[in-house]
């Protein structure tokens, strides 16, 4: 990695937006989390599962920009 890309690599890095944008899908995950727990039955419980998955996939997807994993 030269010079350039390292400079790149580090702006990419060091951008709040991605940051914010992992806090607020935690904060999705966690919304998740809390409502697979607040009514128990089928249909809530599918759709408290699938805003954890998507905010766990998305936030993964911020964890790979963050170190430049494409």
């Amino acid at each position: 990695m030269d010079a350039k890309e390292r400079e790149n690599s580090m702006k990419t890095a060091n951008n709040s937006a991605i940051y914010s944008s992992l806090a607020l899908w935690t904060v999705v995950t966690v919304i998740g989390v809390f409502l697979r727990f607040v009514i128990d039955t089928v249909l809530f419980s599918y759709i408290s599962w699938a805003i954890l998955a998507v905010g766990f996939i998305m936030c993964c997807v911020t964890a790979f920009k963050i170190l430049n994993a494409k």
